[in-house]
């Protein structure tokens, strides 16, 4: 009985995920001895590095895994540490039993990747990407979210990934893999998480240029470890530079979303970074227009920045071969604003307002397109 009592209290155990790694533990060989003696399960887990800043929940998660089972009257949970060769066997399998480091969003990746452009700065090209990006995990997909706008980040922020002081909180590090927080179910990574200066309340400005930035996004993609996701969304930043250059060299076979404003003004701009995208061999696959006309509560409509750029840009980025539609006009919206503020996406905290619809609707464009087998490669690991 005690034998069967100790497999059931392993067996539930093995089940907990890593918040960081989202596997079980099982399948990380984070479990150690496991034995129930007179109603008390003795539980040992090993954690991935010392001052693992998910040690709380996991042993939490663990706790009331073990004490769910019916026969179990208290539980003590022991935490340790991996050894460098368990955590050099660890980053192995998660790379797949590769020991090298790669890429692994190419052209035989099943994972879709989306850099989400503008022409200009100031169109709300990250507050749309980060509800994009929330949007589509809240349906269900595996979602990473690279911030590669490097001088102008601000990704952190608008996902509430943000400490008390305000600031972005540094990565995990597993040896030479970055693990990405979470939030709101999106895999995040951004330079702003490692700028961070000890006795300063504000995190640092970066001053690079093409090189710095060029390593910097090939960094992002080969060491962080993101899993496997459905969707790879990427925040470039505005214009047609070093950055938008160097991810059209890395990622040729991207889907590229260029946001505008209504004026003519920024959808003249817009379109240029979508023909720049066509040029690396990327491929527009759609527009969103922010900032478009809004309602006021007395039924008169505001059209502060003009009608018509959204669909410009749609037509001028079409041609023989493709379509590209106009995927969303997002009306000016305070709760757009605000939630962005406070970290909190307005698909989530408000999916009422006509900007929340709006972006809903662009993700649900997004996601009717499933990932596909299709002339792709299978690797198997024997």
């Amino acid at each position: 009985m005690t034998a069967e009592l100790t497999a059931r209290v392993r067996d539930a155990v093995a089940g907990v995920t890593d918040p960081e790694l989202r596997r079980p533990l099982g399948e990380l060989d984070m479990l150690r001895d496991i034995a129930v003696r007179d109603g008390v399960a003795e539980v040992g887990i090993a954690l991935t590095i010392v001052g693992c800043p998910a040690a709380d929940r996991i042993e939490r998660d663990v706790r009331d895994a073990a004490a769910s089972v019916a026969g179990v009257d208290a539980v003590d949970v022991r935490v340790g540490v991996m050894s460098p060769d368990e955590r050099k066997e660890l980053t192995e399998k998660l790379r797949g039993g590769r020991a090298k480091r790669e890429m692994p969003f190419g052209p035989d990746s099943l994972t879709r990747v989306i850099a989400v452009t503008s022409g200009k700065g100031g169109v709300g090209k990250s507050t749309i990407t980060a509800n994009l990006a929330v949007a589509l995990a809240a349906r269900g997909l595996r979602v990473g979210l690279i911030d590669a706008d490097v001088h102008g980040f601000s990704i952190p922020g608008l996902l509430g990934l943000v400490d008390t002081d305000g600031l972005p909180p540094a990565p995990t590090r597993l040896d030479d893999l970055i693990l990405p927080p979470v939030a709101y179910g999106v895999k995040v990574i951004s330079i702003g998480m490692f700028l961070r200066r000890p006795g300063e309340d504000a995190a640092g400005a970066v001053a690079w240029r093409g090189p710095m930035l060029h390593r910097t996004v090939q960094q992002f993609l080969t060491d962080v470890f993101f899993g496997d996701l459905d969707v790879l969304l990427l925040d470039m930043p505005p214009g047609t530079g070093d950055v938008a250059i160097s991810v059209g060299q890395l990622l040729p076979h991207a889907d590229v979303l260029v946001v505008t404003t209504p004026q003519a003004a920024a959808a003249e701009v817009a379109v240029r970074s979508g023909l720049v995208a066509r040029q690396t061999g990327q491929r527009p696959i759609g527009v969103i227009e922010n900032m478009a006309a809004m309602t006021l509560p007395d039924g008169t409509v505001l059209d502060l920045f003009g009608a018509g750029g959204g669909d410009e840009v749609a037509r001028a980025l079409s041609d023989d071969e493709s379509s590209v539609p106009l995927l969303a006009s997002v009306p000016l919206s305070p709760a757009l604003r605000s939630g962005g503020d406070d970290g909190r996406p307005v698909v989530l905290s408000q999916p009422d307002d006509p900007a929340a619809q709006a972006i809903d609707a662009a993700a649900a464009a997004l996601a009717i397109r499933p990932r596909g087998l299709a002339g792709k490669p299978l690797r198997l690991n024997v």
